[in-house]
C-alpha cells in the first residue's frame, strides 16, 4: 500500500471518498522448509511477454510478499507474464485505479470494493487471497474489556475512514448503542492514544498497529510490553469479520478469453508466490527487504508471521472464496449501511481462482496449507 509503510507505522491509510476502508505490518526467523514443499515449477513461459499491472493498497511490506516473491522468484515470468507493481498511498484507491483501466489487477478489502462497484464500478472479485480478517480491538489488561459488552462505558478507538464496521456491528451484536452506550474515538494510524491512556480500546491489524505496542517499551519495567498486558478482541471470533485482500479485476476486461487465460497465469503465478512465503519463510522476509520497506526487520517478520495466518490454511484453495464469510461481509456491510443493498451475483466469482488451484494441484503444489503451523517470531525494540 504506500511508501511510508503500513500505516505511518501502518499500513493502510485510506481514502477519502465514500469508498472506503484499509489495510495493513512483521517479527524473527524460522527454517526453510524441505525441498518438497517448494511451489512447483511451472511449464515452459510463452516467448512472448504480457505487461500486466498490479495496483497494491499500501506502499511495499510483508502485506503484499506473495506478490513481490512472484516478482523476485520468476514466478509470473514462467508465466510469460510482465509484472509492474504499482505502490498505493493515502490518496490512492486501488479499486478506482482499476476501474479507470490503470491497471489490469488491484488488491482491495472487499467491503470497500463494494462500495465503489454499488457506485457503477464494474469490478469483480476474482482470488480471495486472506480468508479471514485480520482487524482487531486491544486495550490493556487492567481495563477489564474481555468482550464487546465491556465496551459500554468506555472510550473506544477507530480509524474511521470504513475501517469501523466490523467494531459497530460488534457493538451491536453485543446489544450497545454505538451511539449513546460508547464513546467512539476517530485514532490515528497508530497506537499512540493507548499508550498514552487516552483511550480505553483501540483499532489495530494484527500484522502491524498490533505489534507496534509490543515493540515498545513499558516506562514501568523497562522491558517491552507482552502480549499479556493486553487484552484483545479479535472480529474472527465475534462474528462480525469482513473480508480483506481480495484481487480485482474489470468485468469488461475478463469478457475477452484471452485475458481469462491472462487471470488465470496470473493467479498460478501469484498462489506460488503466497506458496514460496509460507514454505520459505526467511527467503520472502529478505524479499521484501530487499524491494525496500520502510519500516525495519523485525516488523517485517512480525508482518508476514501474521499475514500467512490470515491466508492458511485455505481449506478449498488458496484464493478460492468461502461464500459463507462472503454472505457474512455482505451481511455486516448492508446492516451498517456500507452499501444500500447485497451485491449482485456477479461481484466475485471462483472459476478462475479454481482453476489456477487445480493446475498447481496438479504440479503437486500444496494449495491447502492444511498442516500449516505459525512460526514463533521474536518481537524486537521498535521493530528493526
Amino acid at each position: 500500500m504506500k511508501s511510508k509503510v503500513k500505516w505511518g507505522i501502518r499500513l493502510a491509510a485510506l481514502l477519502v471518498v465514500v469508498t472506503v476502508v484499509l489495510t495493513a505490518c512483521g517479527g524473527a526467523a524460522t527454517t526453510a522448509a524441505p525441498a518438497a514443499t517448494q511451489a512447483p515449477a511451472a511449464t515452459e513461459a510463452p516467448k512472448e511477454m504480457t505487461k500486466i499491472k498490479l495496483q497494491l493498497q499500501w506502499v511495499v511490506q510483508s502485506q503484499f510478499a506473495g506478490y513481490f516473491a512472484a516478482v523476485d522468484q520468476g514466478f509470473y515470468k514462467d508465466e510469460g507474464l510482465d509484472v509492474t507493481i504499482l505502490q498505493g498511498a493515502v490518496d490512492i484507491v486501488p479499486q478506482q485505479v482499476l476501474a479507470s483501466g490503470q491497471a489490469d489487477f488491484a488488491l482491495s478489502w472487499v467491503p470497500k470494493a463494494l462500495v465503489s462497484r454499488e457506485q457503477g464500478a464494474k469490478i469483480v472479485d476474482i482470488a480471495q487471497v486472506f480468508q479471514r480478517s485480520g482487524t482487531l480491538e486491544v486495550s490493556w489488561k487492567d481495563s477489564n474489556i474481555g468482550k464487546p459488552e465491556d465496551w459500554k462505558g468506555k472510550k473506544v478507538g477507530t480509524w474511521g475512514f470504513g475501517n469501523e464496521f466490523e467494531l459497530t456491528a460488534a457493538m451491536v451484536k453485543a446489544g450497545l448503542d454505538p451511539q449513546k452506550d460508547v464513546t467512539i474515538v476517530q485514532q490515528p494510524f497508530d497506537m499512540s492514544l493507548l499508550l498514552n491512556r487516552e483511550i480505553d480500546a483501540a483499532e489495530a491489524m494484527t500484522y502491524n498497529e498490533y505489534a507496534q505496542v509490543l515493540e515498545q517499551k513499558n516506562p514501568k519495567t523497562g522491558e517491552l510490553y507482552k502480549p499479556e498486558d493486553l487484552t484483545v478482541i479479535n472480529f474472527n471470533d465475534v462474528g462480525t469479520a469482513m473480508l480483506q485482500d481480495a484481487v480485482w479485476a474489470r468485468e469488461d476486461w475478463l469478457s475477452d478469453a484471452k485475458n481469462q487465460d491472462i487471470a488465470k497465469r496470473f493467479l498460478r503465478a501469484s498462489y506460488r508466490g503466497w506458496i514460496y512465503c509460507r514454505d520459505q519463510f526467511d527467503g520472502c522476509v529478505n524479499v521484501v527487504l530487499k524491494n525496500g520497506p520502510t519500516l525495519g526487520k523485525g516488523h517485517m517478520t512480525w508482518q508476514l508471521n501474521e499475514i500467512n495466518k490470515l491466508i492458511w490454511p485455505s481449506p478449498a484453495g488458496i484464493g478460492v472464496m468461502d461464500k459463507k464469510l462472503w454472505d457474512q461481509t455482505v451481511q455486516v456491510a448492508t446492516s451498517q449501511k456500507v452499501i444500500t443493498t447485497a451485491p449482485d451475483a456477479g461481484a466475485y466469482r471462483t472459476d478462475l481462482a479454481e482453476a489456477a488451484v487445480k493446475d498447481l494441484e496438479g504440479q503437486g503444489a500444496d494449495v491447502k496449507g492444511a498442516g500449516y503451523t505459525p512460526k514463533q517470531v521474536q518481537i524486537t525494540a521498535g521493530g528493526e
